[in-house]
């Protein structure tokens, strides 16, 4: 099929390069050359195009040139020099093969001007130098639907792929960051790294082409790529360290590289999913009240140390765990005099050595939680605390559950400082700032400086 015919009089939808809608005035053929088109969106779906030296393509619209999917750019570049067609937000395309291969059998059968507006350029020119560019677009009632069309089809793509995944549990893939091998349902592995290492990419079920989302980011990893900042570091070892102590075990919600990966960004087209999530939070702030009377929070639950039992109050949890297991909170915190922060490490300390299936009574290691859990109570180590500095140390103010409802229960009463100057840890509260005038007569600062002149 022949290119447009792109001299003579403009027909529908012609505007001139005084008031062009599409921005093409004055672009002469050296400058169509160097353009810089949209950012490139690759196709999800490949599928039924023809193929050069085995890799799929997209035909031109016009002619029998073929370019690579991933060469996206170079096929609206020829478009635009050679057939001085324009097409408009190719990045709402959800499929661009499916796209290009419907317009093309389309101006097979109807001449271009039927559907596209046209832009004559160069308008104030003599006639013979001016020129047109056709502009392809979703004005076109026809290009609307068959956008939205393909949208759909994509979505519903989606959605069965994310199903059966969901349902697949042949699922085989190891930790990014132990090493160790899961078998079953994709959820088990990403459960995983969220519970074990704090690495959280999302809930399962709103993830799609989970095989492919992990592979790009353990390709990052090797190469010492950190995935939040996306600085590249000189060794493992290096990487390990910055990634646990800036927090950056978690992916950068600005790279645009992972939005294939989420099934909310399938959902609106030409959304991506802070829009959608930005409209969910406009409509709460739309339809907020002010009376709150009849919001009912539902209780909080505390986790024995030792077992899954779960109690609704601290008070039935301590009777719990002092009757199934022989450990008194209340009474070690009384015997040892732990103010808050104390008790804090030492949970952490019996939570960390519990997960890990380790006594901390006589430090031997069991393969199972429950076979500890025997020892223990059969050896009564339960309340058999190993030395202070073992436990009391800084890194155990930081949870081993992101969600131990326990330490929000622990007492902070008057009684602990009592506990504080007994061993000679006493805290410094901070004077109240807000009356500066009160605070310099009666500041305890006053003293100390009539002290240091009284010396000099």
């Amino acid at each position: 099929m022949a290119a447009p015919k792109t001299q003579g009089a403009a027909t529908q939808g012609e505007e001139d390069g005084d008031g062009n809608r599409g921005g093409t005035g004055g672009v002469s053929y050296e400058d169509s050359k160097d353009c810089i088109l949209e950012p490139l969106s690759l196709p999800e779906s490949p599928g039924g195009t023809t193929s050069l030296e085995g890799s799929p393509s997209v035909p031109c619209i016009f002619c029998e040139e073929h370019f690579l999917i991933d060469e996206q750019d170079k096929l609206l570049k020829h478009m635009i020099i050679e057939h001085k067609t324009v097409i408009a937000d190719v990045k709402l395309v959800a499929d661009f093969q499916r796209y290009i291969s419907y317009w093309r059998k389309r101006f097979a059968e109807q001449p271009i001007t039927d559907f596209c507006s046209v832009i004559r350029i160069n308008s104030t020119a003599p006639f013979e130098e001016q020129d047109n560019y056709f502009l392809l677009c979703d004005v076109l009632p026809e290009d609307r639907i068959l956008r939205e069309e393909l949208q759909k089809q994509r979505l519903k793509e989606i959605l069965e792929q994310q199903q059966q995944e969901r349902n697949d549990n042949n699922f085989q893939g190891s930790c990014m960051f132990c090493n160790e091998e899961f078998l079953g349902n994709r959820s088990v592995l990403l459960n995983h790294m969220a519970r074990e290492h704090t690495f959280n990419i999302g809930l399962p079920d709103n993830i799609v082409n989970c095989n492919e989302f992990l592979c790009t980011l353990q390709k990052k990893l090797d190469n010492l790529q950190c995935l939040y900042c996306e600085k590249t570091f000189r060794d493992k070892n290096t990487l390990k360290d910055h990634m646990r102590k800036k927090q950056h075990r978690r992916i950068n919600p600005k790279n645009r590289e992972y939005d294939r990966f989420y099934v909310i960004n399938y959902l609106e087209l030409g959304k991506s999913w802070e829009e959608v999530q930005l409209e969910d939070d406009r409509e709460l702030l739309d339809h907020q009240e002010d009376d709150w009377s009849d919001w009912e929070g539902r209780p909080l639950s505390a986790v024995c140390l030792f077992c899954e039992k779960q109690a609704e109050t601290i008070e039935n949890l301590r009777v719990h765990m002092e009757d199934a297991h022989e450990f008194d909170l209340l009474k070690i915190k009384s015997e040892l005099g732990l103010n808050f922060y104390q008790q804090v490490k030492l949970v952490n300390f019996i939570r960390r050595q519990i997960h890990q299936c380790r006594c901390y009574g006589c430090h031997e290691k069991f393969k199972s939680k429950a076979d500890l859990r025997t020892h223990m109570e059969e050896a009564k180590h339960t309340s058999l605390l190993p030395e202070r500095q073992t436990w009391d140390q800084p890194q155990y103010y930081f949870p081993t559950y992101e969600n131990d409802t326990l330490l929000c229960t622990l007492s902070d009463s008057e009684s602990d400082l009592t506990a504080q100057e007994q061993n000679g840890n006493i805290a410094i509260i901070s004077e109240d700032t807000s009356k500066l005038h009160a605070l310099k007569q009666s500041s305890i600062l006053n003293q100390l400086r009539l002290h240091e002149s009284l010396k000099n």
